[in-house]
């Protein structure tokens, strides 16, 4: 059983699946789905759309460089088959998979090593801009024990002036 590989997005296309063109020059291309050959016939290039393999790639998302990717090329020399050989391959592919595995955790675990204090940067600059809008500064002024846990916000006067012209 052969898999190809979708000349747009990179996925596998099992036996029975997909779409074949052939360009005029002899040149095939195989299609996982229609969304792709649509795309290719719109002349997209697949590293500027943003949900194909060769896009995460450029782009740093996916790993690029691994010794484990060898092993996934396409082999066009038949082999004879040895009971022996296939049943080490297999025993391999399983152990190839795992390692796999576990450097793409490690690949997204490093991407995503910054995002939370990131996002908590972002969330504490938002609070600190419109606090005005949770609660009234006038409540601060008259309870000072109403302040958010752990983090120290700054009212501006110019918004508790604006508050008070509201209230009156």
């Amino acid at each position: 059983m052969r898999l190809e590989k979708c000349w747009f997005c990179s996925s596998t296309i099992y036996p029975g699946h997909g779409i074949q063109f052939v360009r005029n020059d002899a040149k095939i291309f195989r299609f996982c789905r229609s969304k792709c050959h649509k795309n290719f016939k719109m002349k997209r290039n697949p590293r500027k759309v943003k949900w194909t393999k060769a896009y995460r790639r450029l782009h740093g998302k996916d790993m690029t460089q691994d010794s484990t990717f060898e092993f996934e090329r396409k082999r066009n020399r038949p082999e004879r088959y040895d009971r022996n050989l296939a049943e080490t391959t297999l025993k391999a592919i399983k152990k190839i998979t795992k390692v796999r595995v576990e450097r793409e955790a490690k690949h997204h675990a490093l991407r995503m090593k910054g995002k939370k204090a990131k996002d908590h940067k972002e969330a504490v600059k938002e609070l600190e801009q419109s606090i005005h809008l949770v609660k009234a500064p006038a409540v601060f002024q008259q309870d000072p024990t109403l302040t958010l846990p752990k983090m120290q916000v700054k009212v501006s006067q110019k918004q508790s002036e604006e508050n008070n012209a509201m209230e009156e």
